[in-house]
């Protein structure tokens, strides 16, 4: 294919010069895989990899003034930071066998880019590019970039038991791309579904991240979840639950993706829409008007998003935030301002905004006599945005009297938390204006009342 089709491919500085040094030192060099794709999809890549002919250690003296990291050097592959961007180049290889079904157990070297790009997992991303020698795309990936298909490379079989993470990766890209899986590619996934247990935590935790942020996650999660019920087994139960409620008019799995897909792309956000209801299957029960009913089904299912959500190794901060969310997600929230101060105290403001943002989701989930809570979440927002502008009291923190000043009254230890506390309280319910006289006058009002002066 002709390079003048290309010909302002947005090459970064470092990865136009490393690409021009190796073609001068007589190598071959090309950008290759994910920059490829990006660029043809019209986006901006974020990083650059590099495939070239030269041996490693041929790459290694192609750049003696670089800081260069031996990142995978068995398998061919050295970082050269160059400016201030490292750039993984990678010898031309073909892969061994996959024993562990993740890493090759070996590789040989080539100088064929055809058989380099033969290895790689999707046509997509089996693409590469150079100046002055264009495109360079043996297995369809650009037609099927412009079908929106994901395809394997070759038998999708064998990719798939080479590195099963491929399989979720598949569904990914499916996702953030708003994609669909080719026909044979499909099948292949659905039937090495199995070798998704197989795979280390924090390597799925990985793609679910990008995958439930993706713009078409809930149309991946409504199609594979007998590929995502591998790693979350949790969600299998949920696929076809009827719910028998006259507030739904979708099954469990159908109105979990609805939420995920009405919530904005952040990851506790998402992880709580995905795991809202995932306690629901635990806790049915039929009522003698035929009515289902879930009671507890927010405790059950924050305590096995908490479960879900270790045995995938998140960091304790998406946990905690997440387990949060969901143990309020049907929370009935006033627009009382007291109330909305009692929410902010015990949620804080970011938290609280993100429980709007959740029960909106929730919401539009439901029957469509019942989706009419919109106006009630914006005025919720409104009311609790004005609250925050008056720079309110709702922490210890903010009070306008300290642990000191209650040690000059003579507290000590338990004491001074308990007075804090009940200071606190007054202001969130507005009875005290947060004044350090004022509180300290209804301060000396409730020692004498508990005889503690």
């Amino acid at each position: 294919m002709s390079h003048d089709l290309y010909p302002s491919f947005p090459l970064s500085p470092p990865a136009a010069e490393a690409l021009a040094r190796l073609h001068a030192a007589g190598h071959e060099a090309w950008v290759v895989g994910g920059c490829v794709r990006d660029v043809l999809l019209g986006q901006t890549p974020k990083d650059y990899d590099i495939t070239t002919s030269a041996l490693p250690e041929e790459t290694k003296g192609v750049f003696p003034d670089c800081h260069i990291i031996e990142t995978g050097i068995r398998h061919g592959t050295v970082t050269v930071v160059l400016g201030d961007e490292p750039l993984e180049i990678t010898t031309y290889r073909v892969d061994g066998g996959y024993s562990d079904a993740r890493h090759p157990d070996g590789v040989t070297f080539t100088r064929s880019l055809r058989e380099d790009a033969a290895r790689r997992d999707f046509t997509m991303n089996a693409m590469a590019y150079a100046p002055g020698l264009g495109l360079r795309d043996f297995f369809g990936g650009r037609e099927d970039i412009q079908n929106a298909q994901i395809r394997a490379v070759g038998d999708p079989v064998i990719r798939f038991r080479e590195d099963a993470l491929r399989i979720l990766r598949g569904v990914r890209f499916a996702s953030v791309l708003g994609f669909s899986l080719e026909t044979a590619t499909e099948t292949a996934a659905r039937q090495e579904a199995a070798l998704l247990s197989g795979l280390s935590a924090e390597r799925v935790a990985a793609e679910l991240d990008k995958l439930l942020r993706g713009k078409d996650a809930g149309r991946v999660l409504q199609t594979y979840p007998d590929l995502l019920g591998q790693v979350i087994p949790e969600l299998l139960p949920m696929a076809g639950f009827d719910q028998r409620n006259h507030h739904h008019c979708h099954d469990l799995l159908t109105h979990t993706a609805v939420a995920v897909d009405h919530v904005p792309p952040v990851l506790p956000l998402r992880l709580a829409a995905l795991l809202h209801d995932v306690g629901k299957p635990r806790c049915f029960s039929l009522g003698e008007d035929g009515e289902g009913h879930f009671y507890g089904h927010a405790r059950e299912s924050t305590a096995m998003a908490g479960e879900i959500l270790r045995r995938l190794r998140f960091s304790n901060s998406v946990r905690e935030k997440t387990e949060t969310l969901i143990r309020y997600h049907d929370s009935v929230i006033e627009e009382d301002p007291r109330l909305v101060r009692r929410w902010l105290n015990r949620l804080g403001e970011e938290t609280f905004f993100d429980l709007l943002a959740l029960q909106r989701g929730d919401t539009v989930a439901l029957a469509p006599a019942y989706c009419t809570r919109q106006d009630h979440f914006r005025r919720l927002e409104a009311l609790a945005r004005e609250i925050l502008a008056e720079t309110p009291c709702l922490q210890l923190r903010d009070l306008a009297v300290n642990g000191h000043d209650l040690m000059a009254l003579g507290l000590q230890g338990r004491a001074i938390g308990a007075a804090l506390h009940f200071l606190l309280d007054q202001v969130l319910e507005g009875t005290v204006p947060n004044k350090k006289e004022a509180l300290m006058q209804r301060l000396h009002e409730y020692l004498a009342k508990n005889s503690l002066i």
